[in-house]
């Protein structure tokens, strides 16, 4: 085999197949994402209640790997999570990350007390068990970048800004901290070049692909259903905007993934 027909694998580092859009259906999701090139992914729980459904997705299918939080829309409706209940969590060999979490005012700026309050105890568990922090950030960037940067300076954590499209200035702030950028199907957008320009002035071994499915799919599939199939399209994207050969773009955000999510990492390696 030449290496022109080798697909280079790529990480979806970010998606949700517990949603109702997929069900009964995970084997074939599995399978097109693996022709795509997208050998791992990672769900993430939003509802810690759904915890259990979304671990056993992560142990029926060996690609799969799952994180948990309380998504910072369900803060005000959901019961707080501990910091105690998410270490618990994390000692599951497939657990990989502590979230999403984050703030979201677009929508819920009427919770933001109580997203503040989940957003420090998931920082908390972050910087207790290692694994990284999965943000969700929407129109409150001065407040997510001030939290982010004062609960660094208590103890360090790593982190991904999941599904980036703020401003440049939170961009900045994430990126002076150490963090990573995961790039959506927002980065292929045709009005998204302002975000484009984003993306190309950060370090490329800081950027990681998503897909956000069932959401967000990226041209040519935008308005549909997306899947982790699709995050090749994004990385595609991703390669234009860095001036990169594919191969070599889906090969540094692999890096890139170990670097951040070093127990799934690991558990590959183990495997």
């Amino acid at each position: 085999m030449s290496d022109s027909t080798i697909t280079p694998e790529i990480t979806d580092s970010h998606c949700h197949l517990d949603f109702p859009d997929f069900e009964g259906q995970l084997d074939q999701i599995v399978a097109r994402a693996a022709e795509a090139g997208v050998t791992r992914m990672v769900t993430i729980c939003t509802r810690l209640r759904n915890e259990p459904a979304v671990r056993a997705i992560a142990e029926a299918h060996t690609p799969v790997f799952y994180a948990a939080g309380t998504h910072p829309m369900s803060a005000a409706e959901e019961p707080m999570a501990t910091v105690d209940e998410l270490v618990a969590l994390s000692r599951h060999p497939k657990f990989v990350g502590i979230g999403e979490s984050g703030l979201d005012y677009y929508y819920t700026a009427d919770s933001a007390e109580a997203q503040k309050q989940s957003l420090r105890i998931h920082v908390e568990a972050a910087q207790r068990t290692g694994l990284p922090l999965i943000i969700h950030s929407r129109a409150a960037d001065d407040d997510m970048a001030r939290i982010l940067a004062v609960e660094h300076r208590n103890a360090p954590y790593s982190c991904v800004m999941h599904c980036f499209s703020s401003s440049a200035e939170l961009a900045k702030a994430a990126l002076d901290l150490g963090f990573y950028l995961s790039m959506s199907g927002i980065a292929a957008f045709p009005k998204s070049q302002e975000l484009r320009d984003i993306f190309a002035a950060a370090p490329v071994d800081r950027i990681l692909v998503e897909t956000d499915a069932p959401y967000l799919a990226p041209p040519p599939h935008r308005g549909k259903r997306n899947e982790p199939a699709f995050t090749a399209h994004t990385a595609r994207k991703g390669a234009e905007i860095f001036g990169m050969d594919y191969a070599d773009f889906a090969a540094q955000t692999q890096a890139n993934f170990n670097r951040l999510f070093t127990k799934a990492a690991a558990y590959r390696d183990a495997a």
